[in-house]
């Protein structure tokens, strides 16, 4: 069976190179799975800066930090004197993208990617936007495999375990990723269904339905201080506790810019969680 969510396009200012007075050399990368896709393209040395959310590869990281996606800071990205700043679909405030455009400095919004062909089509937009068009067919063409690669191993499990994906869990409050979440599409792609489909978004879940969503397995991101949830958290935890995932301690925890990022390690990161899957259909058989 075929598991797909239909990605929602977002393509604010996605410029064909011509359009550009020079193709970009001072580019800064407002997203995770944007500076990926850049270093993918094998254009990291155009890179002056990048925001909070990008980790990958580890070059990225002696960058600028600009601050968070969604909190950008106009004086900040026009005093680096960029030509152009690659951004998510999310990013953010609008004001903010307001006065780069206003500024001249070309601004190119990614497309928001929750499947496949969404993938596929944010790696087109950025190696459009930096003239490197052999580089970004090659680079779809690799990731498109992979991809399909992991749509096969999903489509292939006996049966779809349900999946409840926790963002966080601190102080007890669940906050869960509902419907139309990229947490729900890496679920899907991975050959799993989503415990929570009664919310949209991420959203805060009762202890009564998480009990009721009774996840065959918990997924949640690797994180570190306030954050961190190791599974003693989980076994501890009123609701949790009581659900086949935790009894049977199948927990799983993954990066989270290779998990929800739906970069070029998006095939990958399905194919990892779709281990944990038949791994976990395997033991239900025997």
């Amino acid at each position: 069976m075929i598991r797909r969510i239909a990605a929602s396009l977002v393509v604010a200012v996605a410029l064909a190179p011509a359009a550009f007075a020079e193709t970009p050399s001072r580019v800064i990368a407002a997203g995770g799975s944007v500076a990926e896709i850049i270093h993918a393209l094998g254009a990291g040395d155009r890179l002056i800066a990048r925001d909070t959310t990008s980790s990958f590869p580890p070059e990225v990281l002696s960058l600028p930090d600009i601050g968070y996606v969604r909190a950008l800071s106009s004086e900040n990205l026009i005093a680096m004197a960029p030509d152009m700043v690659i951004a998510e679909h999310d990013a953010g405030p609008p004001e903010v993208l307001d006065v780069l455009q206003r500024s001249g400095i070309a601004l190119v919004m990614a497309p928001q990617a929750l499947d496949p062909d969404g993938v596929t089509a944010k790696i087109d937009a950025v190696a459009t936007a930096l003239d490197l068009p052999d580089a970004g067919a090659a680079l779809q063409a690799r990731v498109a495999a992979q991809l399909e690669q992991a749509r096969i191993a999903g489509d292939g499990l006996p049966r779809s375990p349900r999946v409840m994906f926790i963002l966080s869990m601190q102080g007890g409050r669940l906050l869960v990723g509902g419907q139309g979440t990229s947490a729900e599409a890496m679920i899907l792609l991975a050959g799993g269904t989503n415990a929570v489909t009664a919310l949209d978004g991420y959203k805060p879940l009762t202890d009564e339905a998480a009990i009721a969503a009774d996840p065959d397995l918990i997924l949640m991101m690797d994180r570190g201080g306030d954050h961190a949830v190791v599974l003693a958290d989980i076994i501890a935890h009123p609701a949790l506790r009581l659900t086949r995932a935790a009894i049977d301690q199948r927990i799983v925890s993954m990066d989270g810019l290779y998990l929800l990022g739906f970069g070029p390690r998006t095939g990958a990161a399905a194919l990892e969680l779709n281990t944990h899957l038949r791994r976990l259909t395997d033991e239900v058989k025997g």
